[in-house]
């Protein structure tokens, strides 16, 4: 095959005949996959060209080694390494090394966690009782007068400098504990949306009777000084909360937060439910009417949470579901569910004549087939009737399926001015337990629909049912609007308030809810991260499967500058965060509160997903008593399985722990300092120096964690004076080699040295809050201490890191170096330090180009050398990023990128290895496309008017640059096209929506230390030797670039879009009709298959997901497990029998 690139491999270079590599199977990947195969399939009638000479193995092996040598003394040097490794190894005769019960770490976490939350449920308690009887002793007044503290008005003052009504001074201040907010702890304040008024009885009755929250607020917070914010929202609109707050309208003036409709509210309100909205679509409601029905909707759509199910069902003259995927189901009703309905209610299009028993007797069916198979919500059942009338015989459909038993609840929602039909909806309504309402404008839809939560609750009110109700994580972002914040994650306690009076006890009547916020953050630290090891972590998920806390978990994303949470953050479930977990095993375990264990053989992305570790993890788990959460442990095996423990004088150590080169990590708990006011100004650090000194009797501290930092301040405590010595002796020095040298212990401790002027360090925010990834969090060890503990005892790690930063940019690249310093004991080894150096890239550069001029024996000149022309040098690390090029634009870039026949010959000799990387929490932006890529299948018609409506625009576009406005200047018709083409996007196109991701990682298989081979490109050869540097993760690769080897594909390291290819089956007259729909399935449906389940091979435009399996997580009490795994079971089956997947479909 003349001119086509071929490969020359070296039959003696070591594994050199290696199978090829796999590619994912996404479109692109494939077509990339045929070029390859192809490219290396033309190689095989080849022999060995004597071009291979021309790179002398023994020379780049010398180069190799000699920079290897030179990098390893200087770091050593430098980092001091050896000499901590010689003090550890001094006192490892003191040292113990104890193996970690993994069953008996995560149930003791879980206990402390119980003790915690229970103390905010009895704080709630006390809140319930308080309102309950301050209701049971107040009588309504009608004309009642009483002045408040309003939350928008205080401290505002009119024109002649008096306080407004309800607006009297407030004493606010700053307080740590709630996140630096001006609040006020010794009394509560009132906030109202801006649609309630704020003198209306009904409020100032309420509000008057609340008053008695106040002193049992304080004592609360006084019992429980961890407590946050404690509320009170009432049934009427008001929402009274401690400590008191300013509260700042938005920038109309308007305040939006309505109590009523947050889901802590709405949760402890009503009990779960299954409902479906029926919704008239028929000619009749055309206009204002669809207008006010499809608000209407989306108002009973935000009342819904995720235990609840939902379906929406369509009538005109016959009945359709909105989306085809949910036929004949109810589906969860979390957060992504909703948003999707919302989406396809706005395209409801109205014709035809309303046939309402059809529509109803559908919905009764889903109920009922729901309710015997024992899945759904298994508690209440409802259905949502919006229409403008109801005009034929429907009592019937109540007599066959809810009369007389009436289980199932019918609301009317009566939409426009017009009566005629009323009392007929009424009569629907009364007649199934449900309620009643006109909706004649938009502004009536809020009011309106909030009703049917005070019905649903009537059982639970009469029965005094107070359930404790805890709500997912979330980031209640609309609570504090225009105020600084900190974005955590939250879960609320609530719990209803009924009134007990004798006279309305039997109506059921809600009063309100009371809660209290629980930061997850400070639940998470109940689990010590020195007790998990460098890569052990704790995390926590729901009973619905969602996460609650999690280190992988990335609730924000960047827009622009800012952060913002993700549409889904709070609905990321726990199969999309431990993907390995295929079977869902962990996940049914965990849903299902049991306590256990299990092994996985795990991918840990690392460095923003550029390097991968692989690892096998140990998961411990159990529930948390009394709450639907349940608490995971992970160790990882080897060294993750041993902690050290050591011990030393308080004396020794406290003289140690005082030197200036020594911080402890800020976010662990040393010492609890955030409980009494006196502590929360102490850094760590001194809080320990006062509880070692008995200074201050009252702290209560970690003295497991205290002792260990001890003892690694007397062990490091030599490396401060060898790294003064260090810069004192190179201060000379005209080339400056190391900008910094760090260590940092299992302890938490960290000590760093600078060698140069700390405005000379190249990289200012290494070690400092501002790069977390280098510091001790909650979270995780630092990278370079990760990464350092999975590499051979002795050997560095290199980093290229960029100083670069967006307001700063063209500063230098800097390299940091790390290794690990191992103790054993008794067989046990396990990890206690890390140390390392940050240098600057153009020392590396320097001994990098010295080394190259070795050439051994030869005398003179060195005939070779990387500076030639004929020779290109690289130095990359094990994941393939060059460190060192004659090109500086190349350095930090992945060799793929840059010289893809090279990537593509060390892919198939197995160099390197492709890892394919999985992130189910990624941002895409959308494609142009239709909810449903089903529909232009079904309708060739819709087709045909896309092309006629693109065909209109085409002309228009022309006749305006061809007619009289012709004469314009060009740029102004390319503004007047722009502007047409824009007006017909849709408005929230270029927004970033949650989507899965795959991308590659390529990994370095340390098995094969050097290599050689030859590429042919057609009229030449591409020849290139590669060989291990000693000592580190870095490899030499010198190549001819003589040689065009650009008809070889790049191979980029960049993530691309999953899309999944489903069926969706239909009961349509043509018989077993299957249609195909490419969606963005997530990773937590379909049993959370992945693309080798799945075939992923359709390249045309996307079309929206089709969450139909994340639609029924199991719950537990009791846990209905049969309704998600019978649906798939039933959709599995049709595939079998409809021929599965369409593979390639051409649209």
């Amino acid at each position: 095959m003349p001119g086509l690139p071929r490969f020359h491999l070296d039959t003696s270079a070591p594994h050199s005949r290696r199978p090829c590599h796999q590619w994912p199977g996404s479109w692109a990947s494939l077509q990339k996959t045929v070029v390859i195969l192809c490219l290396l399939l033309s190689s095989t009638s080849l022999s060995p060209t004597h071009a291979q000479t021309e790179i002398p193995l023994e020379t780049v092996k010398l180069w190799a080694d000699t920079f290897g040598r030179d990098l390893y003394d200087t770091v050593t040097k430098y980092s001091g390494s050896l000499l901590l490794q010689k003090k550890y190894k001094d006192v490892e005769s003191s040292l113990r090394i104890k193996e970690v019960d993994g069953l008996e770490l995560v149930r003791k976490f879980s206990e402390d966690m119980e003790t915690m939350l229970r103390r905010k449920v009895e704080a709630v308690k006390n809140l319930v009782e308080a309102a309950e009887e301050a209701d049971l002793n107040h009588e309504f007044n009608e004309s009642l007068v009483f002045n408040y503290y309003n939350s928008v008005l205080i401290n505002e003052r009119d024109e002649n400098g008096n306080y407004v009504e309800l607006g009297a001074e407030f004493v606010l201040e700053s307080n740590a504990h709630f996140s630096n907010l001006m609040v006020n702890t010794s009394i509560s304040s009132v906030q109202l949306p801006t649609n309630v008024y704020n003198k209306d009885p009904d409020i100032l009755n309420g509000v008057y009777m609340s008053e008695a929250l106040n002193t049992v607020f304080v004592e609360n917070f006084q019992r429980d000084p961890t407590l946050t914010w404690q509320y009170f929202g009432s049934s009427t609109g008001f929402f009274r909360i401690y400590p008191g707050i300013k509260w700042t309208p938005d920038e109309n003036g308007v305040i939006a937060f309505d109590c009523r409709n947050r889901g802590w509210y709405i949760q402890a309100a009503t009990s779960p439910k299954d409902i479906v909205i029926v919704v008239d679509t028929s000619g009749s409601m055309k206009g204002l009417r669809m207008t006010i029905a499809k608000h209407t909707i989306s108002t009973i759509l935000d009342t819904l949470g995720e235990n609840d199910f939902v379906n929406i069902i369509a009538y005109s003259d016959y009945i359709h579901y909105i989306e085809p995927c949910f036929k004949g189901i109810l589906v969860q009703a979390d957060r992504d569910n909703r948003e999707h309905f919302k989406q396809l209610v706005d395209e409801l299009m109205v014709k035809g004549v309303g046939v309402v028993n059809q529509a109803l007797t559908e919905a009764f069916q889903i109920l009922k087939q729901f309710q015997e198979a024992r899945q759904g919500s298994l508690c209440n059942q409802a259905i949502m009737l919006i229409t403008d009338g109801a005009v034929e015989d429907y009592e019937p459909v109540f007599e066959k399926y809810n009369w007389p038993d009436r289980k199932v609840r019918v609301f009317t929602y009566l939409i426009g001015r017009e009566v005629t039909f009323a009392d007929r909806m009424k009569w629907i309504a009364c007649n199934n337990k449900g309620y009643y309402t006109q909706i004649s404008t938009l502004a009536d839809a809020q009011e309106n629909v909030m009703e049917y939560l005070h019905v649903l609750s009537r059982p639970m009110v009469i029965n005094h049912d107070h359930d404790i109700t805890w709500t997912e994580a979330y980031m209640d972002s609309k609570l504090f609007t225009s105020q600084a914040q900190s974005l955590m994650l939250l879960t609320t306690v609530a719990m209803p308030v009924f009134s007990k009076k004798n006279e309305t006890r039997s109506h059921g009547i809600l009063l309100g809810v009371v809660g209290s916020d629980v930061a997850l953050r400070e639940l998470m630290k109940l689990a010590p991260r020195y007790k998990l090891g460098v890569h052990g972590y704790a995390f926590l998920n729901t009973n619905n499967g969602y996460i609650l806390s999690h280190p992988d978990l990335r609730p924000l994303y960047r827009d622009g500058k800012k952060l913002k949470p993700k549409p889904n953050y709070n609905s990321v479930d726990l199969s999309e965060v431990e993907w390995e977990d295929r079977a869902e095993t962990l996940r049914t375990a965990m849903i299902n509160g049991e306590t256990g264990s299990l092994s996985m053989d795990v991918k840990v992305p690392l460095d923003k997903g550029k390097r991968v570790l692989f690892l096998t993890n140990d998961y411990f788990f159990t529930d948390i008593s009394d709450t639907p959460f349940s608490l995971g442990v992970v160790l990882s095996r080897g060294h993750g399985e041993y902690i050290l423990l050591g011990n030393t004088t308080v004396e020794e150590g406290l003289h140690d722990l005082l030197h200036p080169d020594l911080t402890l990590a800020s976010d662990w708990i040393y010492c609890i300092t955030d409980i009494d006011p006196d502590h929360r100004k102490l850094s760590q650090l001194e809080a320990i120096v006062r509880f070692l000194t008995g200074e201050d009797p009252d702290l209560e501290c970690d003295e497991e964690l205290v002792r260990e930092v001890l003892l690694d301040a007397v062990v490091t405590a030599p490396m401060e004076a060898y790294w003064t010595a260090m810069a004192l002796n190179t201060s000379d020095e005209s080339e400056q080699v190391v900008d910094m040298a760090f260590l940092g212990t299992r302890a938490g401790l960290l000590r760093s040295s600078l060698f140069v002027g700390s405005e000379k360090v190249s990289d200012k925010k290494f070690l400092t809050p501002e790069d977390e990834a280098s510091i001790f969090t909650m979270d995780h060890f630092p990278l370079w201490y990760r990464q350092a503990a999975e590499h051979p005892a002795g050997s560095f790690v290199f980093n290229l890191r960029s100083a670069e930063a967006p307001e700063s940019p063209g500063q230098p690249m800097v390299v940091t170096a790390s290794t690990a310093v191992a103790v054993t004991v008794d067989k046990k080894t396990a990890i206690a330090a890390a140390v390392g150096v940050q240098m600057r890239l153009e020392f590396l550069q320097r001994t990098f180009w010295a080394a190259t001029r070795q050439c051994g024996t030869v005398e003179g000149p060195c005939p070779e050398s990387c500076q030639d022309s004929h020779l290109d040098c690289f130095v990359i690390d094990n994941n393939g990023f060059i460190l060192i090029s004659e090109r500086s634009q190349e350095m930090g870039r992945f060799l793929g990128e840059v010289d893809g026949a090279l990537m593509t010959q060390l892919l198939s000799m197995g160099v390197f290895s492709q890892v394919t990387m999985y992130d189910y929490q990624a941002m895409c932006k959308p494609s142009n496309h239709h909810h449903s890529a089903a529909r232009p299948l079904v309708s060739p018609i819709s087709a045909l008017l896309t092309a006629t409506r693109w065909l209109v625009n085409e002309l228009l576009l022309l006749l305006l640059e061809w007619s009289a406005w012709g004469s314009w200047r060009a740029d102004s018709k390319a503004e007047a096209k722009a502007v047409f083409h824009q007006s017909h996007k849709h408005k929230k196109q270029d927004m970033l929506q949650p989507c899965d991701t795959q991308y590659p990682v390529f990994v370095h298989q340390t098995a094969i230390q050097e290599t050689n081979g030859a590429i042919e490109c057609g009229a030449c050869q591409k020849i290139f030797v590669m060989q291990q540097i000693p000592s580190s993760n870095l490899l030499l690769l010198v190549t001819d670039p003589t040689c065009d080897c650009s008809i070889f594909p790049l191979i980029l390291q960049e993530a691309t879009e999953v899309k999944y290819i489903l069926p969706i089956l239909h009961d349509m007259p043509a018989e077993g009709r299957v249609e195909v729909k490419e969606t963005s399935l997530r990773g937590s449906d379909f049993e959370k298959l992945r693309p080798a389940s799945l075939t992923v091979s359709i390249p045309p435009s996307p079309t929206e997901r089709c969450d139909l399996f994340s639609s029924l997580p199991p719950h537990s009490d009791p846990p209905p497990l049969g309704a998600a795994s019978d649906l798939r079971s039933h959709l599995q089956d049709s595939w079998s029998h409809q021929g599965e997947f369409l593979p390639e479909l051409s649209l």
